[in-house]
């Protein structure tokens, strides 16, 4: 009798979990449904042992506390999360500054928890980084993404990122990664790129005075 007891506590604590599991996988659709995910700057310290957590247990690379600090204290514009309630389920952390002769902004971490993947969290949350970068007067924004990361390689595809170069055994545990850029367009550069056609399109329009040195073949095929 006490073993089938046992038996049937067992059973009823695993119908229980299994239940417990359906609720939560349900109430996530549902959520990403009614599209109730809220979207935060970082505000401050309190904050980061929520993006530690999720990011530790989802990346492949270790960071210590430090690094951290030095994106959230740095640009804390630049890191933001996402929330399903009073969870914190995805974060993207960035910086910005002068590279070489370019001024870049970079995304140094993006993690979205497996349940709320899918369900365009990521893509906002780069999508938010990627305006204050563009407002601040960032040329272009980098980061790497490991090879066999199918998932990010086409969020950021989606998002007009290109690959521009592969790092071999970039990451610790020994998996290559590939360089991604965004390049933004550049005002003055288009600017003077369309005033130098403007200013072609005349030459070609200008009629050919005699003794003025042109000389058209009509015999040349070109």
């Amino acid at each position: 009798m006490a073993k089938e007891g046992t038996l049937a506590s067992s059973s009823l604590h695993l119908q229980q979990e299994v239940t417990a599991a359906e609720d939560t996988n349900t109430k996530t659709r549902e959520v990403a449904a009614a599209g109730s995910i809220r979207y935060a700057c970082y505000e401050g310290e309190h904050q980061l042992p929520l993006i530690m957590s999720i990011i530790d247990q989802e990346l492949s690379e270790p960071y210590s506390i430090f690094t951290y600090r030095y994106f959230t204290k740095n640009w804390p514009r630049l890191c933001f999360l996402a929330f399903h309630e009073d969870n914190c389920v995805g974060t993207i952390v960035c910086k910005m500054g002068q590279h070489r002769n370019t001024f870049r902004g970079y995304i140094a971490m993006l993690v979205v928890i497996k349940p709320y993947r899918g369900k365009g969290i990521a893509t906002e949350l780069v999508t938010r980084a990627i305006q204050v970068m563009q407002e601040s007067g960032c040329e272009e924004v980098a980061l790497e993404a490991e090879v066999t990361n199918k998932g990010a390689l086409a969020l950021y595809g989606n998002l007009g990122f290109i690959r521009v170069k592969r790092l071999f055994r970039y990451y610790l545990n020994g998996v290559d990664a590939f360089r991604l850029k965004l390049l933004f367009p550049r005002p003055d550069l288009d600017s003077l790129l369309m005033l130098s056609e403007e200013n072609y399109n005349m030459e070609l329009s200008r009629p050919i005075s005699e003794g003025s040195g042109y000389h058209w073949d009509q015999q040349t095929n070109c």
